[in-house]
């Protein structure tokens, strides 16, 4: 073979070799990950989900890729970062436990399979058709945290008998899943013949200021609504709650393991592993529409006895019978 024939020769397998690994990197199915959380919150959940990804024949790196985009609490990033994985065409976008985030995905297509895990009705707040056929492009899982506030308010009114006025702290950036928690905290309030104090925070600055007017108001307790940011700002909420004394309910197991009171909600961790398992459902040719929207029945009543005994009350023993766990 001549010199110069080799060169072209060589030149051209130059080409070609790149040009092969795009194709196959083509060919690897691509999962958008959208999470309204930052990504040190998500590691445990993660894990949870790429095992369910695993029982669906799926393993990351190996046949299947995953592009990560977090709004650290920002919702109002999350059109963007939305916006990005569409463009990017992944194969399936996947939100796992904010309903904005799922908000913001529908809004960014009617094509790309969306599998979404939230704590609110999906029905209710417009996401799918029905629970048993969701229509269109989304399906997932519903975590039944609003249904839960009910129970919530009631062991509240359980373990302080005598706090006629109890604070109740929603998210307006998420304006969905804070209506329909505060029309059922409403509801169960008046009921019991409670005063509810609502009281928005979507920042630092609005939680601190939050407490101080649950403070001024004389609230006897507080329960934050099921929403995310919540657990996000797990350390704070922990502290100013410590700082004023202030028995408070959360939704979120991380809340009471970061010092707070009481929480009662779904485990999200098995959550998070069927929503890998729906994932990887999806890859494998099944449509959202024909997938129903599960709701997850797991609910788990968390109790820090360390907080108790710094507040100075006394747990019911009722209630304690009822505690999955009792953090010592």
């Amino acid at each position: 073979m001549r010199r110069r024939e080799f060169i072209i020769l060589l030149g051209g397998a130059a080409v070609s070799w790149p040009l092969a690994a795009l194709a196959q990197h083509k060919a690897m199915p691509v999962i958008g990950f959208l999470s309204g959380w930052s990504s040190g919150d998500s590691v445990e959940y993660l894990d949870y989900f790429r095992r369910g990804l695993a029982e669906s024949g799926y393993s990351e790196g190996r046949n299947v890729a995953i592009e990560f985009r977090y709004a650290e609490g920002h919702f109002d990033r999350l059109p963007e970062l939305v916006a990005d994985l569409v463009q990017r065409r992944v194969d399936v976008i996947v939100i796992p436990n904010t309903t904005a985030s799922a908000f913001a995905a529908k809004a960014a297509t009617q094509t790309i399979p969306i599998v979404f895990s939230i704590g609110s009705n999906p029905v209710e707040v417009g996401l799918v058709e029905s629970l048993n056929n969701p229509g269109g492009n989304l399906t997932g899982f519903t975590a039944l945290q609003t249904a839960v506030i009910a129970k919530r308010i009631e062991m509240v009114h359980e373990l302080l008998p005598k706090a006629t006025r109890i604070a109740f702290l929603v998210n307006p950036a998420n304006r969905a899943l804070a209506d329909a928690d505060t029309k059922e905290a409403r509801e169960t309030a008046r009921t019991l013949g409670l005063d509810l104090l609502v009281l928005n925070a979507s920042s630092p600055s609005e939680i601190d200021a939050a407490f101080a007017t649950l403070v001024r108001e004389q609230a006897g307790a507080l329960l934050t609504n099921s929403e995310s940011y919540f657990m996000i700002r797990r350390d704070q909420l922990a502290a100013l709650a410590a700082r004023d004394a202030v028995p408070t309910m959360y939704a979120w197991r991380e809340n009471v393991l970061a010092g707070g009171l009481m929480s009662y909600g779904t485990n999200l961790l098995n959550t998070t592993r069927s929503l890998g398992l729906y994932t990887g459902r999806i890859l494998n040719g099944e449509k959202p529409a024909d997938l129903p929207v599960q709701q997850s029945t797991n609910i788990e009543l968390i109790i820090n006895l360390k907080t108790v005994k710094a507040l100075g009350i006394t747990v019911p023993q009722s209630l304690l019978n009822r505690a999955d766990e009792v953090i010592e």
